[in-house]
């Protein structure tokens, strides 16, 4: 069955899939210049690099703020900056989306709140070169970077609904692409096959991108949209938990072409506040350039077996 999927995969590459995956790079940007004042915009990972710039660059425009963190200092410390220097509403819960039982939680009381959210981005992710198994039986980048946003969206799903609008942004990444041959659902925590940071950063983006296909079908006329993003080649502190050579490799490599991440937040506030891209749902961008995802993450049979498969690793009903 495996090399049947791989089969099946290979038949369905193009070469435009295969230059997307070698460019990568810069892609056109638009720009959104219309206020977004006391609309609320929920974040995830929003302390450091693009979670960080994308706050300010709402908050600049009026919005409220609901920040979903690890850290509590840092998060204090963000909304004092944010309510001082751009007059708006600031708040903030906690959570480690290594544990599963804390993004829950927050799901929960946000479910339960009066709040009304316009935009909810899902930011917090990780880059690990190692294999690690969390306390709740996963792998850590696939928890952290996939089930972290899918326990959050499939526990706000009826709230959202409900609201008749909102827009859902996964912050994805061209990395979906490593994921040649698919996501690997019979083998999730890498026991039968080699396990890579590239290999399983890929499978993470691919899984959450497939996870987007049943989430349109759910929201069909709701008003409520869901897109993902390539926040493009940006300066960040994702992967500094690696060892020294991984390190040595991004400061001096990787880094050295990055760019500022004011760039992926001008093309986040403009995937969620232009009327440009009013009522489109279930795309992948390159910034604000819309690209065809590569053929596993467009798989509607495997989306459907990981829906089913993360309501129950995720421990939801």
């Amino acid at each position: 069955m495996i090399e049947l999927s791989k089969q099946k995969y290979i038949r369905q590459y193009r070469w435009s899939n295969v230059l997307a995956m070698m460019q990568g790079g810069a892609k056109e940007l638009k720009e959104c210049t219309d206020d977004f004042k006391g609309r609320l915009v929920v974040i995830t990972g929003a302390t450091s690099g693009i979670g960080y710039a994308a706050a300010r660059e709402y908050a600049s425009h009026g919005a409220n703020l609901l920040l979903i963190n690890r850290s509590e200092e840092k998060s204090i410390a963000l909304c004092d900056e944010i309510r001082q220097e751009f007059q708006v509403e600031c708040d903030y819960k906690i959570a480690d989306f290594s544990r599963l039982t804390e993004v829950r939680k927050v799901g929960k009381e946000i479910l339960y709140s009066d709040l009304d959210i316009d935009v909810l981005i899902h930011n917090a992710g990780i880059y690990s070169t190692k294999k690690i198994i969390t306390e709740d039986g996963n792998e850590l980048v696939f928890q952290i970077d996939y089930l972290g946003s899918f326990v959050l969206n499939y526990m706000l799903k009826d709230k959202l609904k409900a609201q008749g609008k909102a827009r859902i942004i996964f912050v994805n990444s061209e990395g979906h692409r490593f994921a040649v041959f698919g996501i690997g659902l019979h083998d999730p925590t890498y026991e039968k096959r080699r396990h890579s940071g590239l290999g399983s950063y890929g499978v993470a983006k691919a899984a959450q991108l497939l996870s987007m296909i049943k989430f349109v079908e759910y929201f069909e006329g709701s008003g409520v949209t869901i897109n993902a993003i390539h926040p493009g080649n940006v300066k960040t502190n994702s992967g500094s938990q690696n060892g020294r050579i991984y390190r040595w490799y991004k400061r001096n490599l990787i880094d050295r072409s990055a760019k500022d991440p004011q760039i992926s937040a001008t093309a986040l506030y403009y995937l969620g506040v232009s009327k440009e891209i009013e009522g489109v749902s279930g795309k992948f961008f390159n910034l604000t350039k819309e690209e065809e995802p590569a053929p596993p993450s467009l798989d509607r049979e495997v989306a459907e077996e990981l829906w089913h498969k993360s309501i129950e690793m995720a421990g939801l009903e």
